[in-house]
């Protein structure tokens, strides 16, 4: 007799829950799921969620500590050296800036600042100067998650970020290894895989994730999922693309808020106990449906990202609210509008 859509999902999902993979084809099935099933699908996949982390949402704060000025070729990123788009450049920012960021994260109830910078990879000076940031923000507030993602890793860098307070390292192998030289030609899928280890070999806790909508089929999606869980991340940002005029993929827009939940879900089910990040590009491509996607990811990004903007702080904590979650780590949604309006302003002064 033949098995229906139900049974099929009670079955991914209860493999799913029990840590076992689910399989590459029924992930598969998962991704070519029509629209009108989405619902259905996030309802099912939404008890990994839910088992592993409860109502929890683990907010990130983002803080781009070096812009523009690389010379790598990554097709997505404003940043890169054959992107005309109009961004601020400037080299690494002082320590006064990554202390200025820990206490919006505070006021926001986020849990992990992430610092960001562009280039091929760190100099040693630059790994220095990130230290004695992360030192001073260490020594303010000790419980703050320090996420450092600076590029290539060369050896003995992972060891002094670890030193100076970083917890997690974050760099994306961003799709599949087949599908790589479509969107780089200046380093390899390799070289990504390299840094994740020398991340974890250093004593960090390895954040690896990807990114969709840049014309990579199913096939890629799935490959690059794999890919991922080889290397046990402890965390997996999911990131959309951002089309950004003056970019060569400014003019791909290939996803669809239904899109985007299935791939939510197929990460959920392959990582039932990693922390699952809605990152980049879900204001753009989720829009509307965004609650829904938590009840899939337990982590977001709030406020801005590298060189475009996210959505306000106070539409972020609302929707938490709204969707019946709560931030983790004794966060508050802040329900006084002046403490959030004073929240805002301080965002334009880290942009």
């Amino acid at each position: 007799m033949e098995i229906t859509f139900e049974e099929r999902l009670e079955r991914l999902v209860e493999a799913s829950l029990n840590g076992k993979d689910p399989g590459r084809e029924e992930l598969a099935w998962v991704l070519k799921l029509p629209d009108e099933l989405t619902l259905a699908l996030v309802s099912a996949v939404s008890r990994v969620r839910f088992a592993a982390f409860g109502r929890r949402v683990k907010l990130n704060l983002l803080l781009n500590i070096k812009s523009g000025l690389c010379p790598e070729d990554c097709h997505y990123c404003s940043q890169s050296r054959d992107s005309t788009a109009a961004i601020s450049s400037y080299s690494m920012v002082e320590e006064d800036t990554f202390c200025a960021a820990a206490e919006r994260a505070r006021e926001l109830g986020a849990t992990r600042l992430c610092l960001v910078a562009s280039g091929r990879g760190p100099t040693d000076r630059e790994v220095a100067q990130v230290a004695r940031g992360v030192e001073a923000v260490k020594a303010g507030d000790g419980a703050l998650e320090i996420c450092a993602c600076l590029g290539l890793l060369s050896d003995g860098q992972a060891d002094q970020l670890g030193k100076a307070g970083v917890y997690a390292y974050n760099h994306n192998l961003n799709t599949s290894e087949s599908f790589y030289d479509a969107i780089c030609d200046t380093h390899t899928f390799a070289d990504r895989q390299e840094t994740v280890e020398r991340a974890r070999e250093g004593g960090l806790s390895p954040c690896s994730g990807a990114l969709f909508g840049m014309g990579e089929s199913d096939a890629d999606v799935l490959d690059a999922g794999y890919a991922l869980k080889a290397i046990e991340p402890d965390s997996v940002p999911i990131n959309f693309l951002i089309p950004i005029e003056g970019t060569p993929f400014a003019g791909v827009n290939q996803l669809t808020p239904q899109r985007c939940l299935r791939i939510l879900a197929v990460f959920r089910l392959l990582f039932p106990r990693s922390e699952v990040r809605i990152a980049g590009g879900r204001e753009v491509h989720l829009r509307s449906l965004q609650p829904l996607g938590l009840y899939l990811a337990n982590s977001i990004f709030i406020g801005d990202y590298l060189t475009t903007k996210g959505q306000a702080a106070a539409a972020d904590l609302a929707m938490i609210a709204d969707a019946g979650l709560e931030i983790e780590g004794g966060g508050r949604l802040q329900k006084q509008d002046s403490k959030l309006a004073a929240v805002e302003l301080k965002q334009g002064v880290l942009d």
